[in-house]
């Protein structure tokens, strides 16, 4: 992608309703606008970023048996009627009638629609265990918006829905659901710290919130150092990690019984990026979703729900990966991989090495964009670093003289000056 021709509105000027490192960015970077109060455009970067995370998220899903599929925006007020939610949600819920004066809701979550899908098609235990999830728009009518995409009305959101015949199974189902975040995470660039939760609104007797830790998060978390020996490994007992102390600044107490003493007591800021649930029969029961158990006998199922902040995790992310020049993307979530700045577009010599750098990168399956624009070098170098990609190639009139180019680093801010030839085999083309 060229940047002459690419929709990026950079702001150089700090925007006075922003008030987190990430909203701030996301501004200046071009990412995002607002359309209404917590309601936001998301701009050719910022939906880039945002698909990357998308289907990182989705590959996990899969990789742990659950099963995508689709549920709409709008749902129906009767089902939530079932399942005792309608009147009990709060104001966060946006109700409406449509013109045939039927009573409609945009969907905060999809407990209910889910149960409903399952209820009416599945019948026999023998179609046991399922995992069912979208990544859908959700829309909560947050009382102060604010923060961005971390705590706006509309959001983008993974939720996935486990039925099981029994607690043993769902338990099962948890727990892959469990380390499926934590893997999501990890191939984010995130350290998440699971801890247990409150249930909310959703409901549940299991429950864990998901924090990744970043030096700007919105709350203080606490948690056993023993953690990290079992984040380390590709899978985590839910039970072992039971026995570990992990709490939110709120729910802290240096008596608590499982608290570990300050040596092994760590102490960090977090981001709620995930929230998972386990609730028995609550919809099940409610919405009269059974199937015939082995011996025929109607068993009411055993569901969970697990949720994942799609959209807010591109803020979580930036909280996480930033400086005062601006973003700095883990690779795999970053927009393109490598930015080509041209110090001085119309210089046959620069422009003969970035148009066959652009070439190759391109031809060997590597986003790229280049700045082929005719600007200032200052300019071109604030912008690269701004939007934050993983590599910067700088051609300019001295280096290309000698065959040479410049290779940065953004997150390390290591410069090297290479050949053309090994600048690009270090990209990988």
């Amino acid at each position: 992608m060229r940047l002459s021709s690419y929709f990026l509105p950079t702001l150089k000027e700090i925007p006075a309703e922003a008030q987190i490192a990430s909203h701030r960015l996301m501004l200046r970077a071009g990412m995002i606008r607002q359309s209404a109060s917590g309601i936001y455009t998301w701009l050719p970067m910022g939906w880039r970023v945002l698909r990357k995370i998308e289907q990182i998220v989705r590959e996990e899903q899969d990789a742990a048996g659950a099963q995508e599929l689709l549920m709409p925006t709008i749902q129906s007020a009767e089902i939530w009627r079932e399942s005792g939610r309608y009147d009990a949600y709060g104001k966060e819920m946006l109700r409406f009638t449509d013109r045939h004066d039927r009573e409609m809701l945009y969907g905060p979550t999809n407990e209910e629609l889910i149960t409903q899908i399952f209820r009416d098609n599945v019948k026999s235990y023998r179609e046991l265990p399922r995992i069912l999830y979208h990544i859908q728009w959700k829309f909560r009518d947050e009382v102060r918006p604010r923060f961005g995409v971390m705590r706006g009305r509309e959001f983008l959101m993974k939720d996935s829905y486990s039925f099981d015949l029994d607690y043993e199974g769902a338990k099962r189902s948890y727990t892959a659901m469990f380390n499926a975040y934590l893997r999501t995470f990890k191939r984010m660039g995130l350290t998440a710290v699971p801890m247990a939760a409150d249930s909310g609104a959703i409901g549940g007797n299991l429950t864990h919130e998901f924090h990744v830790l970043a030096e700007t998060g919105e709350s203080g978390v606490y948690y056993d150092v023993a953690y990290d020996e079992l984040a380390a490994k590709d899978a985590i007992d839910l039970d072992a990690l039971s026995t570990l102390y992990a709490v939110t600044d709120e729910k802290h107490s240096p008596d608590a019984p499982n608290c570990p003493p300050p040596d092994r007591l760590k102490v960090a800021r977090g981001i709620e990026v995930g929230h998972i649930f386990y609730f028995g029969t609550k919809y099940s029961e409610a919405m009269g979703a059974r199937v015939a158990g082995p011996d025929g006998t109607p068993v009411t199922v055993e569901m969970g729900s697990y949720g994942i902040g799609v959209s807010r995790l591109v803020g979580a992310i930036i909280e996480a990966y930033h400086d005062d020049r601006g973003i700095k993307w883990p690779e795999a979530v970053a927009p393109f991989k490598v930015g080509i700045v041209n110090l001085k577009t119309g210089d046959a010599a620069c422009d003969t090495v970035c148009e066959d750098a652009y070439a190759k990168l391109s031809a060997a399956g590597i986003e790229v964009l280049y700045d082929d624009r005719d600007e200032r070098a200052g300019v071109k170098f604030a912008d690269m670093d701004l939007i934050g990609l993983p590599w910067q190639l700088v051609a300019g009139p001295k280096g290309v003289a000698q065959g040479l180019v410049e290779l940065k680093n953004r997150h390390t801010g290591e410069k090297q000056e290479l050949s053309v030839e090994s600048a690009l085999a270090r990209l990988g083309a």
